[in-house]
């Protein structure tokens, strides 16, 4: 559930990134990294396509990404 919660607050802060510039990186904070609930959540999102990851700590959401997150905000849950 925590996992769930920290890839849905990642989703959230990346899509806002995107809609601004899709080709910017964005640095997650060392205490977010810090965290192995956030780096799974990371590395989940890595492998499902959704995120890009520059270096550790470095991500950005892809197309794919996007429009996922696009889907999950037009179904009700």
């Amino acid at each position: 559930m925590l996992q769930e919660s920290i890839q849905n607050d990642l989703l959230n802060t990346l899509a806002g990134c995107y809609e601004q510039d899709p080709s910017k990186f964005v640095t997650l904070p060392k205490q977010t990294m810090d965290s192995s609930w956030a780096r799974v959540a990371v590395a989940e999102l890595r492998n499902e396509g959704f995120v890009e990851e520059q270096v550790r700590g470095v991500i950005r959401l892809t197309a794919l990404g996007y429009s996922n997150f696009r889907l999950r905000q037009r179904v009700p849950a």
